[in-house]
């Protein structure tokens, strides 16, 4: 493997990636997760929401999911700490009825912003999930992936359509 895993020194121990050499850029990254729920929990969707006890499922998730990715380095090991310049949470279903949650993170920096991304995905499709189990557990959050990046060294695109 030509590669080697950034977050190991050269005796396989953990560290923190040293982007202190880096320059600043504008970096963006857009993370995708995909929820799939019951048919019923589908059929209870009034005005692009779920309406529940707990709240407005999307409204809420959306909340959760920008939150969860401004404490992705509370969260994951060796991420850096970033101040966010943006971060946006878009739902909404695809033509087979999945919930699709798209998160957006873009700031300027001299590291990437894919882990929060991710992590914004991840949180709101979690809280979908927690806020519709009432309903049913046969909840499936289906995947989480990357959707694109730009900035730094290399740039992302996956060839989808949602």
């Amino acid at each position: 493997m030509s590669k080697k895993f950034s977050h190991l020194d050269a005796e396989g121990l953990p560290q923190m990636v040293d982007v202190g050499t880096k320059k600043v850029s504008e970096r963006i990254a857009v993370a995708r997760a995909i929820v799939v729920l019951e048919p019923e929990i589908i059929a209870a969707l009034v005005d692009k929401d779920i309406h529940t006890k707990k709240g407005p499922v999307f409204r809420t998730a959306i909340l959760a999911g920008i939150m969860g990715a401004k404490k992705t380095s509370d969260l994951i090991p060796l991420c850096h700490p970033l101040g966010l310049d943006k971060c946006s949470v878009d739902i909404h279903l695809n033509s087979d009825d999945e919930v699709v949650i798209d998160c957006t993170a873009r700031l300027h920096a001299k590291t990437g912003v894919e882990m929060e991304a991710l992590t914004g995905a991840t949180v709101a499709a979690l809280t979908i999930y927690d806020m519709c189990k009432g309903f049913s557990h046969n909840i499936v959050i289906k995947e989480v992936k990357l959707m694109k990046k730009s900035g730094g060294k290399r740039n992302f695109s996956r060839d989808e359509k949602a």
